[in-house]
């Protein structure tokens, strides 16, 4: 895989004009966008002397604009013939499903209760999780998630996934050229799934195909139905900010319109295990099931709204890393980023879950909003 990545042409990639600090997020925070912390030396304020023009935000924050015919922020102006569906999809569509998905998470919270009654959860890490059950507490949580997933997919319009799947030999040369029997093994025990990150979706594609594992934020533990579900999933928690100058955060990812690969972060390859790279895409003609910029309620309504929704799943070869990759988790990868964005035609770029805060507070008219410096970690 490391001889194929050296034939690989370099992407485009996109790079702010300013390196800027920026909000992955698409969920709301508990803290105010964009607060400075004057107690961080990494952070440089200064005010910002002018509005920037709809082109220029656009240019700067690429992955993030959409480009379906709801506009920014799905707030456009919509042709006759779209409101006359909308209207008919809000009195037929939406009760239907909404009553739908609402009972299919119901029933697999309930089963999750089950299966962890009379059991203590593991606590180790300020984490608290199922994911240590065994038996059948853990095979009933499993096939029953994977199936509600695909039936609450279902429930979302999602009727057909097109999945492709790619050889292991690519150009004609194998992964493990050495093609030594443990790196055959290897090929079929990934440590990890990596994927792009483009909806809420995403997690139901997953958990359909293998229930993994996810990150996420700390608060999602403590939600009603979610929360009890999530710690079955074995999610990892992670505190995006944190009112302690001396509090060291794991930082989170973001969701894009689909056409870029942001940087990936380094903790799934931290040891060194193979990974299974997968990119998603989601067709449309009408809204785009990306959760870029857009509110989160007003992205489902639309969602549901939707009469037929798709996506599309592209499995890569199991990607075994050289002995470099695995003393080097950031160059490990950053060279399954450059080969997920070769193979699905991505643009990289390198801007985060700040600069998305950033494009969102403009879209939104917060003229006050400073323009914050980060510098990445070396």
């Amino acid at each position: 895989m490391e001889s194929e990545l050296q034939k690989l042409p370099q992407p485009e990639t996109t790079r702010p004009s300013q390196p800027e600090s920026i909000d992955e997020g698409s969920t709301k925070d508990d803290r105010p966008l964009l607060k400075p912390d004057p107690t961080n030396p990494q952070l440089q304020v200064q005010s910002q002397s002018s509005s920037p023009s709809i082109e220029e935000l656009e240019k700067k924050y690429a992955p993030y604009v959409r480009h379906d015919v709801y506009g920014i922020m799905g707030r456009g102006e919509l042709p006759w013939t779209e409101k006359v569906l909308l209207g008919i999809a809000l009195v037929t569509l939406v009760p239907m499903r909404v009553i739908g998905a609402t009972t299919v998470l119901v029933v697999y919270y309930l089963i999750c209760k089950i299966c962890t009654a009379f059991w203590a959860p593991n606590r180790e890490d300020e984490q608290e999780d199922y994911a240590h059950t065994g038996g059948w507490r853990r095979t009933v949580m499993m096939q029953s998630g994977m199936f509600l997933s695909r039936v609450m997919l279902f429930v979302f319009g999602f009727y057909w996934i097109h999945e492709t799947y790619q050889p292991i030999n690519l150009n004609g040369n194998s992964n493990n050229e050495d093609g030594s029997k443990q790196q055959a093994e290897e090929l079929e025990r990934p440590g990890a799934i990596v994927s792009n990150h483009i909806s809420y979706l995403d997690i139901l594609y997953h958990k359909s195909r293998s229930f993994p594992s996810f990150v996420a934020k700390r608060s999602v533990a403590k939600l009603p139905l979610v929360g009890l579900i999530s710690k079955c999933l074995g999610c990892v928690y992670v505190q995006r900010e944190s009112k302690s100058p001396d509090f060291k955060g794991v930082s989170e990812g973001t969701t894009t319109n689909g056409d870029f690969l942001l940087p990936f972060k380094s903790g799934a390859f931290l040891s060194g295990a193979p990974v299974q790279p997968v990119i998603l895409r989601y067709p449309y003609q009408r809204l785009s099931p990306a959760w870029d910029s857009i509110s989160g309620a007003r992205h489902v309504i639309l969602l549901l709204c939707q009469f037929v929704n798709y996506v599309e799943a592209t499995w890569l070869p199991v990607y075994c890393p050289s002995q470099q990759e695995k003393d080097d988790p950031r160059l490990y990868a950053e060279n399954v980023r450059r080969l997920m964005a070769h193979e699905g035609n991505l643009l990289l770029s390198d801007i985060g879950l700040a600069e998305k805060r950033v494009y969102h507070a403009a879209l939104n008219g917060n003229n006050s909003m400073p323009t914050v410096f980060h510098q990445k970690d070396d």
